[in-house]
């Protein structure tokens, strides 16, 4: 552990920071106007335990548009050191200013997560996600330095140099958006690479929904062990949890942050192992807190007790999907990451496909586009569009498609391409 005083603090003690820091935090926002307006009536002293919490209103992600820049910013007078920009493409973007205060919480929580999956100083770290608005890159970086690892900054694409680079430079340890490494293991069949000359044994991948089934194919590939990792720009990017060797649930550091699971339609905060929408309140972030944010994100708490890693703050299960990101079609609900683990359980068919979505003489119709590797045999379509149906009730059209003939973004894969008219 990187600081085992906190992460195998006894639940008791745990939660009676928790609660200091939750009345720390509800003091600093409410010296704000903006915030002042949105929680008033409430005050620190209110809380008493850690359920007192559920009192308190959501934060929407729309709010924090409307904010832009500064209208939910706290301490403007400490001064900031750092921005951070969320990547949506609509609306205003979610600005993070970001303390002295903060960028130290950012590298210490990074280095938990390097820790827990078993990154030391002796490591030599490849970070491939951008340095720049998106927070991912210097997340790794600030992390990987406090642990005194060696970084190779490379930042995103040039996917040919990061391969020689991994070789070269001995990398043992590449972080990624989830997707990212079946770029590099394309990369290396095209170029005829030896994947073997790697020296790589730890994935730390993060930042998309990615099944276990991807996970176990990036795995074999790559030879690697692979952490999942989560955090978005709102809480201050990758570093609020991550799973560790033992891969029951991923750790969440409950001594800066504060998870609630809610149906999503209600707002209820449901029983542990019952899924819902994920909730998070920062308890340490200065130049923008948040209180009860809704992140969209499903999952579900799957312990409280200690992990056999000696760890006691609460794991969540891997991200499920999102809410939003929930498909309707010919009122079946599913979601993509549904699709992906049934694609991927047959052999034969690659990890890239698309979800396509259109309309046909007034009807609806469905299209799996995935690609296909030398020698599949073409009844394996038929085999997918069957498991489908017996799984989700669906009838799609499975296209098998060759290889290179779906685009691959420079950033998180598109899997669902709707053309539907808008109602």
């Amino acid at each position: 552990m990187w600081q085992p005083e906190l992460e195998a603090l006894a639940r008791e003690s745990l939660e009676r920071l928790v609660v200091e820091r939750m009345r720390a935090t509800l003091a600093r926002v409410l010296a704000e106007p903006a915030w002042a307006r949105r929680l008033r009536g409430v005050h620190p002293g209110d809380i008493i335990r850690v359920e007192d919490w559920r009192t308190l209103p959501f934060l929407t992600k729309e709010e924090l548009r409307d904010a832009y820049p500064y209208g939910l910013a706290c301490v403007r007078a400490a001064g900031y050191h750092r921005i951070q920009m969320s990547s949506g493409t609509t609306g205003n973007p979610i600005l993070n200013p970001y303390t002295a205060s903060d960028v130290a919480q950012w590298g210490e929580v990074m280095a938990r997560c390097y820790v827990a999956a078993g990154v030391g100083r002796d490591d030599v770290v490849q970070i491939t996600p951008s340095f720049g608005l998106f927070t991912g890159g210097f997340g790794f970086h600030y992390g990987a330095e406090r642990l005194g690892a060696m970084v190779i900054p490379t930042g995103a694409g040039r996917t040919t140099l990061q391969l020689k680079l991994m070789r070269d430079l001995r990398a043992t340890v590449v972080a990624a958006i989830a997707t990212y490494p079946l770029r590099v293991i394309e990369a290396a069949r095209q170029e005829q690479f030896d994947l073997a000359s790697l020296s790589l044994r730890v994935g730390i991948l993060g930042s998309e929904m990615w099944s276990d089934e991807l996970r176990a194919r990036i795995e074999k590939e790559l030879r690697i062990r692979t952490f999942d990792i989560i955090g978005m720009t709102e809480t201050g990017g990758p570093g609020l949890g991550i799973d560790c060797a033992a891969r029951r649930g991923i750790h969440v550091w409950e001594d800066h942050y504060h998870p609630e699971i809610v149906d999503p339609a209600s707002g209820t905060v449901v029983p542990d192992g019952t899924e819902g929408e994920l909730v998070v309140s920062t308890l340490t972030r200065e130049g923008l807190p948040l209180v009860r944010y809704r992140t969209h994100d499903l999952t579900r708490v799957v312990s409280r007790a200690r992990c056999d890693c000696g760890r006691t703050s609460l794991r969540i299960d891997r991200l499920r999907g999102r809410v939003d990101d929930m498909v309707i079609y010919k009122g079946v609900n599913f979601y993509p990451r549904q699709i992906e683990m049934t694609l991927l359980r047959h052999s034969g068919v690659s990890h890239e496909y698309q979800i396509v979505l259109d309309s046909e003489g007034g009807g609806e119709r469905m299209t799996i586009r995935v690609e296909a590797e030398p020698g599949c045999d073409p009844a394996v379509a038929t085999r997918i569009r069957r498991e489908l149906y017996d799984l989700l009730s669906l009838s799609p059209e499975v296209r098998l498609c060759t290889h290179g003939e779906i685009e691959r973004p420079q950033g998180k894969a598109v899997r669902v391409v709707d053309r539907r008219p808008r109602r």
